[in-house]
């Protein structure tokens, strides 16, 4: 999720479309309270792990 919120986050910026810039922005901070939410040991979502 992270890895996608910042490729749309540079391809926003790059041709200068908002709406990508801010899918991508938001994409990149859920993926990164998931992941550190992942990694202090508590379920999220009711799951453990997610892969």
């Amino acid at each position: 999720m992270i890895v996608l919120g910042a490729i749309l986050l540079i391809i926003g910026l790059l041709v200068g479309v908002s709406l990508l810039t801010i899918v991508g922005s938001v994409l990149v901070v859920v993926g990164a309270v998931l992941w550190i939410a992942g990694s202090t040991g508590r379920a999220v979502g009711g799951r453990k792990h997610y892969f």
